[in-house]
């Protein structure tokens, strides 16, 4: 029988801008602070994968060994577009059940400055038949804003408007909902890139971008790190009892990729993989999406987090709009989303993302998520998406007391 994975230690820097640091610098923070938090150091890990989406070919990894420490470990440089992050974890994570470790280090880090919004798709996606160029949602519903399909706020706008033309109760408002509500959590928490709350009057008329995202339902680019400290559960048994008391088990880590479709619009497909990636989760952590007391999904845009209210099961089919409508991803709802503030106000510096994610699940599962905690909370997902495609969904749990 394979080991448990544990999170015993976890750490990230505010997101934002770092000109007087270079990628090297933020790992570096974000990776210290997570050993001092599991009461180690690099010399007790066994095992070190790093993420970074631009820095990856480069061994990023070796070069933040030169700044942490140098040990001889295992070190593997991981991408995996905006699931990269999440990868570094997974990556840990089979090490340790596979016995070849006991105890682990996972980073992810990016530093994107200001490079505009998210980047080319890398392939167009194709058209349906008869397709125009105001969409087949009619003239008044615009496909495209200030940018075209081709890039990522044109092709999550699609994804959006995919699912309210075959839904009812989604249009303009429900999307900016989203964002409305995203803003809001950002206020009570200290590392997120932007803190500032809007009106959902003032998010739908910000500047229009793909719609019907506007330019406050897109998430940010920018720097930032975070750091995760894993270990088994026979290292963990050896450890201090206060280590123990924090300890996070991880009660599923899969990772999906796109299933062949043979259809033209297989490009891309969010849903897809992210349905089977929750699915696959819920079973290997014997839950269902009712245990949850906590989200963390990937609203890389305002669209992209509305569709997945449905793809990870936490409202009925079609039921989307009606979820966001009665505010039950608020944090004082049924089952809080993105309490951090997710991506649209976090921040997403693409490689940390993943980590992040899963680091704030873990601080409100410690009960030390401050004035933003979610009272009780016990059961926690995690879920990103890399466009590629990779899908990656992590369940954690509180220890036992």
């Amino acid at each position: 029988m394979s080991a448990e994975a544990w999170i015993i230690g976890a750490s990230m820097t505010r997101f934002g801008r770092y000109p007087d640091h270079d990628v090297i610098d933020l790992a570096a923070d974000a990776a210290l602070a997570a050993l001092g938090d599991a009461q180690a150091t690099i010399h007790d890990m066994q095992v070190m994968a790093v993420g970074c989406l631009s820095e990856a070919p480069n061994m990023l990894g070796q070069r933040l060994q030169k700044q942490i420490g140098q040990t001889g470990i295992p070190v593997y440089n991981v991408a995996n577009a905006c699931a990269t992050g999440a990868t570094a974890v997974r990556t840990s994570i089979l090490a340790i059940k596979a016995g070849e470790a006991d105890m682990a280090l996972a980073v992810g880090v990016e530093q994107m400055g200001k490079m505009g919004l998210l980047g080319n798709a890398g392939r167009s996606r194709p058209k349906p038949a008869g397709f125009t160029p105001s969409g087949r949602y009619g003239s008044v519903m615009p496909v495209e804003g200030i940018i075209g399909t081709q890039l990522m706020p044109g092709v999550f706008a699609q994804v959006g408007m995919e699912y309210a033309y075959e839904h009812g109760g989604v249009g303009l408002e429900q999307f900016a909902k989203v964002a409305e509500k995203n803003h809001a959590h950002s206020t009570l928490n200290p590392l997120a890139q932007y803190q500032k709350r809007f009106s959902l009057e003032e998010i739908m008329a910000a500047e229009m971008v793909a719609y019907p995202n506007t330019l406050l339902m897109c998430c940010p680019t920018g720097d930032g790190a975070a750091a995760l400290v894993l270990c088994s559960d026979a290292k963990l048994a050896t450890l201090d009892p206060d280590v123990r008391r924090r300890a996070v088990k991880i009660s599923a880590s899969v990772l999906t990729s796109d299933p062949y479709v043979p259809s033209d619009m297989a490009d891309f497909d969010v849903s897809t993989l992210t349905k089977l990636a929750a699915a696959t989760a819920y079973e290997k952590a014997g839950i269902g999406p009712s245990d949850l007391d906590l989200v963390e999904l990937h609203d890389c845009f305002a669209t992209a987090e509305l569709v997945h209210y449905e793809n990870l099961q936490l409202c009925e089919p079609g039921g989307a709009g009606d979820f966001i409508d009665r505010r039950a991803p608020w944090r004082d709802g049924t089952t809080p989303v993105n309490v951090s503030g997710g991506l649209i106000s976090k921040g997403h510096p693409i490689g940390a993302t993943g980590v992040a994610n899963l680091y704030e699940v873990a601080t409100h599962l410690r009960g030390e998520a401050g004035d933003r905690q979610v009272d009780g909370a016990k059961v926690g997902l995690t879920h990103v998406i890399g466009l590629g495609s990779a899908c990656a969904v992590h369940v954690l749990e509180k220890a036992a007391s």
